[in-house]
């Protein structure tokens, strides 16, 4: 049975959380990458602490990229004004991975997952999608100038049970010179209210520490793909171990989970479920997956019907959805899922 649980928890970050900036950081990378060459392969990590980031990983690809330069301006688009000094170790993708992907084969084995329900219109949990409304729209606040004290860095966290809110959490970075009173009142006024709605039987939790001045690097080191089940489905389906971020199409790792979510999210829109999970698995270098599998809530295979309509081969992956564009960086932050106009959540009849 699928997200079945009476009672559960669900979390979102801010695009200025460490791990989030890192994940930005990769895909922007990415990004400049398939401007210049669209056949560009790339898997570049990025780590950051206290001042410091190294970026470090593979690539193969014709474009002229200056490494340090994009991490430094999304670094600072985020909105942080300290200073960065920045180490580059990327080096040419590995000819033996090269061997096997090169002639359509997966990037790398594993196994991914997708997943979607008839409980929002999102098609995802409803803690999922207010957790990242959340923080869209703390976000949104502090760069609209609403929350003029507002840093960076922040959390929220939503649990649900019996499909309504009981708890909301948010840590927001913020100026020293706030009150924590002050802080709360805002918050509940232009988030918590705005998103949640009629907060009668909600706990609001703000700032649990007392208070959270020090935020980004200067506080906490961050690592590109270390928020994978903010990235998915928030805990509540499995993830295969793969993060997203940094990494090109011919990487089964991001391509099939977001074929997963594609084919999973068809079904259900077309009557097949009202939740569906959809897994694959590869071996590295073989064109065909190893397992193709579906199943609805109650348990019913839809394996025979993914399989005739979905193909999982990363070639036809890489072709059906368009993932040789430049589109990635903007998935790095508030989930891969759920957001209109990404290929991955079209809905087409099947």
């Amino acid at each position: 049975m699928l997200h079945l649980l009476k009672t559960y928890t669900t979390e979102s970050v801010t695009a200025g959380h460490p791990d989030k900036v890192c994940d930005q950081i990769s895909d922007a990378i990415l990004d400049a990458c398939l401007t210049q060459d669209s056949t560009s392969r790339v898997a570049v990590e990025a780590f950051g602490s206290h001042g410091y980031m190294m970026l470090g990983g593979e690539v193969r690809t014709n474009a002229t990229i200056d490494y340090a330069g994009i991490a430094r301006k999304v670094y600072q688009d985020i909105g942080y004004t300290e200073p960065l000094d920045i180490l580059e170790h990327i080096a040419k993708q590995s000819g033996d991975i090269a061997m096997g992907v090169d002639t359509g084969g997966a990037g790398d084995q594993g196994i991914m997952y997708g997943y979607a329900t008839n409980e929002t219109k999102e098609m995802l949990p409803l803690g999922v999608v207010l957790s990242h409304a959340l923080a869209r729209r703390l976000e949104a606040l502090r760069r609209g100038g609403t929350l003029p004290w507002a840093r960076p860095d922040g959390k929220t966290q939503v649990t649900i049970s019996n499909g309504k809110v009981i708890t909301a959490l948010t840590s927001t970075q913020h100026t020293a010179d706030v009150s924590q009173e002050e802080i709360r009142a805002k918050l509940i006024e232009h988030l918590f209210g705005p998103v949640l709605g009629d907060l009668t039987g909600i706990e609001i939790l703000v700032n649990p520490t007392g208070q959270f001045i020090q935020g980004g690097f200067e506080a906490d080191a961050g690592l590109t793909g270390r928020k994978i089940m903010v990235d998915t489905y928030g805990g509540l389906m499995p993830h295969g171990g793969g993060a997203f971020s940094g990494k090109d199409a011919t990487k089964v790792d991001r391509s099939a989970a977001y074929m997963c979510r594609f084919a999973a999210k068809n079904l259900v829109a077309n009557g097949y479920g009202t939740k569906v999970l959809v897994s694959v698995a590869y071996a590295i270098g073989r064109v065909e997956p190893v397992m193709v599998e579906a199943f609805d809530d109650s348990g019913k295979d839809l394996s025979e019907i993914v399989q005739k309509n979905f193909d999982f081969r990363p070639r036809a992956i890489i072709e059906r959805l368009g993932l040789t564009r430049p589109i990635f960086q903007e998935t790095a932050a508030y989930g891969h899922f759920g957001v209109e106009g990404r290929p991955w959540e079209n809905i087409e009849k099947i």
